[in-house]
């Protein structure tokens, strides 16, 4: 049933409370690399840091759009176990209107490339790459024959 809707509650939004996504929260091995990375390769902004009760750095926020972050927490000191058949969150996935451009900015900072440009099966256009503590990173544009961006347009239509 790949790609068809199952739900009791299709095209039912009265139900649903939840109004987006606000961040996304990775722990790193070294917070700084991890913000170098951001800024520097896929050319987030920093927001805001909040600090411990000692005066360490605990937490960046890196601005994606607005109501939207990367929450980066200091502190991680054990790898955890990811893989294809592993359950839980598989990776982070940013979305940008030029999927040519990033590429080539990510690949100009000297960035990891971990694929070339390629079409998905929703027809969408990514790549993929990844922060300094491995965490997986699909960068994808949507263009209007994508899946994505037919969903967009329904649920535009019902009034979200």
């Amino acid at each position: 049933m790949e790609g068809n809707i199952v739900s009791s509650q299709q095209g039912d939004r009265k139900n649903q409370t939840v109004e987006g996504l606000s961040h996304a929260a990775i722990r790193t091995r070294s917070i700084m690399d991890s913000v170098r990375y951001y800024t520097d390769v896929l050319g987030l902004r920093e927001a805001f840091r909040m600090f411990r009760e000692d005066g360490s750095l605990g937490t960046v926020y890196m601005y994606i759009a607005p109501g939207q972050y990367l929450e980066l927490f200091s502190g991680g000191t054990r790898d955890g176990i990811s893989g294809p058949d592993v359950t839980g969150i598989c990776h982070l996935c940013l979305m940008t209107r030029d999927i040519r451009r990033a590429y080539d900015a990510v690949q100009a900072a000297g960035g990891p490339l971990d694929s070339e440009v390629k079409r998905g099966k929703s027809m969408c256009w990514m790549f993929w790459t990844h922060d300094p503590d491995g965490t997986q990173i699909e960068v994808m544009e949507m263009p209007p024959e994508s899946l994505q961006a037919q969903a967009d347009r329904r649920f535009e239509k019902e009034g979200q």
